[in-house]
């Protein structure tokens, strides 16, 4: 009996995926493990393994396909001992074979009558349209019926090009693009909107601009996913915003004695603390330190975590990415380190797995390396906290009524209302002031 390879669902928001490469061919063996597919999610690339042994009998998603949706079967395999193409004929369905059977029929009846025979044949068209027209099912992939009830589009005029017919996002796309619905109703006002290659107000900010002078570069799958998480955010998470000096001479002298002190292996240190590891440290030992903070809301009732799980915003080609370090306050400031460099590795090459990126209970934002002083960041739901870390400079400070020079850095705590009132967020970010100023404590 042939087995069906279905695409994964690599987490659990994902819809669809892009089949980037195969690494099997039709009539490979494979067996359970052997890594068959790469699959992009809108974060990362992700390998497809066997479940079953078998041979590969047919390839239904060609290499390079974009939107394919979660559960279509993207592959058959044939059971040890079953013919190869019988086991691809009989995956596809019932469908094709009975339209076979049909056809010899058609070829016998033209000795008598020969034109009425042929007559008949051009009206089932017509009564499949009919049974459309009064709303016979339609099959799609939720993203594109999502975007088409968004766009007004009826999916009865939409071609499917996905697995048996199936309409997928592309299929969506293609038809908005396409000013063949527009043609017919040109005069008419009211058939703008079906001519439209994007929405209402895009329409409308691209009036503006000569046709000649800008480029138009569709958004991937990660841009659209940060666009609809950043406006979720702030269309449902009331955010207000504390921001703290604090002095870093101490940690920046820990952090030499620290680096000095690590040991070499083929004349590399086996770690080199950043400054934006012990804020991580610091930041985590915080929230430990002040409970009620570190929570996450929803409307059943507060989420209070036990570990500090916190996320590292890392900028990649086309977007960010947040890797967590999990149990971050349970840590070493080495352990961190190389976790840090790791995850940050892996995620410019787009390898990280969901659940090294998915959940958490805070995040970490730094753009101090590019020299900015101070920022708020937005919050990443279902989190209530996110941490903003500008660059450290020397400032001039007054030390018991003396003028002094330090290094200061800024530090922006954005907090959902809903869960963190002002003073408690003030309580944070004062533990959080505590142990950069005075770094011994993170290691005892």
């Amino acid at each position: 009996m042939p087995i069906k390879i279905l695409m994964p669902a690599l987490s659990p928001t994902m819809e669809t995926g892009n089949l980037t490469k195969w690494n099997v061919k039709v009539g490979d063996a494979v067996k359970s493990g052997t890594v068959l597919a790469e699959i992009e999610t809108d974060k990362a690339t992700m390998e497809v393994e066997a479940i079953d042994e078998g041979i590969v009998a047919k390839l239904v998603v060609a290499e390079g396909t974009a939107d394919v949706p979660v559960n279509a079967v993207i592959a058959i395999l044939a059971e040890e001992g079953e013919d190869v193409a019988t086991a691809a004929a009989a995956a596809e369905g019932s469908a094709p074979a009975e339209a076979k059977a049909e056809a010899p029929k058609a070829e016998e009846k033209p000795k008598s009558e020969a034109p009425k025979a042929d007559a008949p044949k051009q009206e089932p068209p017509k009564a499949e349209a009919a049974k459309a027209a009064e709303g016979e099912r339609v099959f799609a992939s939720p993203l594109a019926r999502r975007v088409a009830k968004d766009k007004g589009l009826d999916l009865k005029s939409v071609k499917g090009s996905g697995p048996k017919g199936r309409i997928i996002l592309r299929d969506v796309e293609k038809v908005e693009a396409s000013p063949k619905p527009a043609a017919p109703q040109a005069s008419a006002p009211a058939a703008a909107p079906a001519a439209k290659p994007t929405g209402a107000s895009d329409e409308m900010t691209l009036k503006l601009f000569d046709p000649n002078s800008y480029e138009l570069i569709p958004h991937d799958g990660m841009r659209k996913t940060i666009a609809r998480r950043l406006t979720e955010s702030k269309q449902t998470v009331p955010h207000f915003y504390v921001t703290v000096d604090v002095e870093l001479d101490a940690l920046l002298a820990l952090r030499k004695d620290i680096n000095d002190a690590s040991p070499t292996s083929d004349g590399k240190p086996a770690y080199k603390v950043s400054v934006n590891d012990m804020v991580i440290k610091a930041y985590a030992l915080a929230l430990k330190a002040v409970p009620d903070a570190h929570v996450s809301w929803t409307d059943g009732g507060m989420l209070k975590h036990r570990h500090a799980d916190v996320g590292v915003a890392v900028s990649i080609p086309g977007g960010l990415i947040t890797p967590i370090v999990r149990k971050a306050d349970e840590k070493s400031l080495s352990t961190i380190s190389n976790e840090v460099k790791d995850l940050a590795r892996r995620a410019k090459d787009r390898k990280l797995k969901p659940e090294e990126y998915q959940g958490g209970t805070t995040s970490v934002s730094n753009l101090g390396m590019f020299g900015v002083k101070d920022f708020a960041a937005v919050i990443n739901p279902p989190h209530a906290t996110i941490l903003a870390v500008g660059a450290g400079e020397q400032r001039a400070v007054v030390k018991n009524g003396q003028l002094a020079v330090a290094t200061v850095m800024s530090v922006t705590l954005s907090t959902d209302h809903r869960a963190v009132d002002g003073a408690l967020g003030a309580e944070l970010l004062r533990a959080l002031k505590g142990f950069i100023e005075k770094p011994m404590s993170m290691l005892v």
